[in-house]
């Protein structure tokens, strides 16, 4: 592979603060930004910006000013704390194109602590990988972007492009984060996200929707069972509907353009689930939160309607729920599907810079999962590229990034802000 002057001394730099790179993800990394505690994570990310003399933008977010924008999704959390952090780069001439680098920091829950094999907020480094809740999804990637700043800083160059660096919240639940930096007035000509993709681009990606069935049962004493309904056989009865609707939406997917190519693409997941008071009680309640996905074009409103009516229909065969309807909640995301369109430009600038780093061409992936990357796109018409390192179970225990991979993967940024931008002596 040709690399040349520039790429090499910026590559140099990448691998000459790599160590430090490391520390200052392993600091961020044992913050536990679970919902509503991201805080002190938005503080660190806060203070390294001004250290680096960026604008510092720093506000709580009103959900008033978001309700009505496209991609909004409810908030049931005490919200009052939430804030977005932005860090702004101007340059002397506006040279040349903008950019938005964007990470979250907040992460889902770690589960039974017992399960790991090391502690989820105590970082430990391991035959080459970062373990922890956030190493993956995705508090290196976040880090490894300001160090590709930091790289082309310390070859001597800095950028003529304006850059926002943007670290958001609500990534794993609504994406509001996102959309505030929209409502605030931030745009570029491109985005990009580095979420763990294991080196390659994301090309599509799913949407999602968040729902929580609230099943009535009605209670007697386990003596006498049958002259009840027990309202968690109930929502079991639903949460079967709901898997039929599922295999239906594969079905559609199997003929889908892009994701025809994945056997499996919509995932429908009861994932909380919440019933009854008393083991020789027969349940009163339950309450079931899920999550099902849909694919780019399918409208939102109509895979709603569509979910109504599976309950609906489940229900009419229910000696109970026929005559005591539950009620479905929206209570997260309502988030559509993602297609990279538009994007050459930003495609053929990161291209180069991939080639320098892995040779070759970066391969597409057909995402099952989001990213925020859906807003720009959406929203505004911004290019959104979504590249990062490797890593495994994320959402899961003993979370990891391969260290190598987010080497490279900081490499190919670190270039790719050089090409898009533009560089000139610092």
């Amino acid at each position: 592979m040709n690399v040349t002057d520039t790429q090499k001394r910026i590559l140099d730099a990448v691998d000459a603060n790599f160590d430090a790179q490391l520390a200052t993800t392993t600091d961020f990394v044992a913050i536990p930004s679970t919902r509503g505690a991201e805080g002190p994570c938005q503080d660190l990310i806060s203070d390294l910006l001004r250290a680096r003399g960026y604008e510092v933008d720093d506000w709580h977010i009103d959900l008033d000013a978001l309700k009505d924008l496209r991609g909004y999704g409810p908030i049931e959390h005490d919200f009052s704390k939430a804030r977005t952090v932005v860090g702004t780069y101007r340059p002397a001439n506006n040279a040349g194109k903008s950019l938005i680098l964007q990470g979250h920091c907040d992460v889902v829950p770690a589960g039974p602590l017992d399960l790991w094999d090391t502690p989820p907020f105590s970082p430990v480094i391991k035959d080459g990988r970062m373990y922890g809740r956030g190493a993956c999804d995705m508090k290196s990637g976040t880090i490894g972007a300001l160090y590709a700043l930091d790289a082309i800083k310390v070859a001597g160059l800095k950028p003529t492009g304006r850059i926002h660096f943007q670290s958001v919240i609500e990534e794993e639940s609504t994406g509001v984060g996102a959309l505030s930096t929209l409502q605030r007035g931030y745009r570029a000509d491109a985005c990009l996200i580095p979420e763990p993709t294991g080196g390659k681009m994301v090309r599509t990606q799913v949407g999602v929707i968040w729902f929580r069935l609230k099943v009535s049962g009605h209670p007697v004493h386990v003596a006498h069972a049958g002259s009840g309904a027990n309202a968690i056989m109930g929502a079991y009865h639903l949460i079967q509907a709901l898997e039929q609707l599922e295999a239906e939406w594969n079905e559609r997917a199997a003929s889908d353009r892009l994701f025809s190519t994945i056997s499996h693409p919509i995932n429908f997941n009861p994932g909380i689930i919440r019933g009854g008071d008393w083991a020789s009680s027969v349940p009163a309640w339950c309450d079931v939160d899920c999550r099902i996905a849909v694919l780019p074009g399918w409208s939102i409103a109509e895979c709603q309607k569509e979910i109504l009516a599976c309950v609906a229909t489940a229900s009419r065969n229910h000696r109970f729920l026929s005559n005591n309807p539950p009620e479905v909640q929206w209570t997260g995301f309502l988030s559509e599907g993602y297609e990279l369109n538009d994007s050459a430009e930003a495609e053929a600038a990161f291209g180069k810079a991939f080639s320098a780093v892995y040779g070759g061409a970066v391969e597409d992936l057909v995402f099952t999962a989001l990213t925020d990357t859906r807003f720009y796109g959406l929203n505004c018409n911004i290019p959104s590229l979504c590249f990062g390192p490797s890593g495994a179970d994320m959402h899961g225990f003993n979370e990891y990034v391969d260290l190598e991979s987010l080497r490279k993967s900081t490499k190919a940024i670190a270039l790719f802000i050089a090409e898009w931008c533009g560089v000139e002596k610092a």
